[in-house]
């Protein structure tokens, strides 16, 4: 797929405020994770949450960084000690978020456009990763919204009401 400099400007036009509003949504779940349940996992092959919000945090920030690259870089994205709750990744996710996309909002039309490899597999230009990794974040975010209630917590509300957010406003009405 090949683009011309002004219709990766469009793309990054169109694909940011929606971008935004999906890391805003991510936050909020992330967020919601009771902390003395971090370790909870559905089944044993799964991801623990604590590893999966880790995962959805730091891959939508590797795919930024490699969008404002040019390259992907695969080696480590380790956890750094001082994250250990969810209040830890969800401020660290905001902070790189917010850095990132000022990074991706200054690029100029041709590195935009500027075709990059991942892993032999897809070539696009860097402006196309913005929804490929917009639809990673929603993947994972459904699998870990669907931790919450067996961890003991809520789900907030994600494209409208939740049960539980429908259920909170029923009680504050009643109160």
């Amino acid at each position: 797929m090949q683009l011309e400099p002004e219709q990766g400007v469009f793309l990054l036009q169109a694909t940011l405020p929606v971008l935004k509003n999906e890391q805003r949504i991510t936050k909020k779940v992330i967020e919601a994770m009771p902390a003395d349940r971090l370790d909870y996992r559905p089944d044993p092959c799964a991801k623990s949450a604590m590893e999966l919000a880790w995962h959805i945090a730091s891959a939508q920030n590797f795919f930024l960084s490699a969008i404002v690259e040019g390259a992907f870089n695969f080696f480590g994205r380790p956890r750094p000690e001082s994250i250990q709750t969810p209040a830890d990744i969800a401020g660290w996710y905001e902070q790189t978020f917010a850095k990132n996309v000022a990074s991706v909002s200054a690029m100029t039309p041709g590195q935009l456009v500027k075709v990059v490899d991942f892993k032999g597999l897809i070539q696009l230009p860097a402006v196309a990763y913005l929804s490929f990794h917009m639809n990673h974040e929603v993947h994972h975010r459904g699998q870990l919204s669907t931790y919450l209630r067996p961890m003991g917590g809520k789900v907030p509300p994600i494209y409208g009401e939740s049960y539980d957010s429908a259920e909170a406003k029923k009680a504050a009405g009643a109160a």
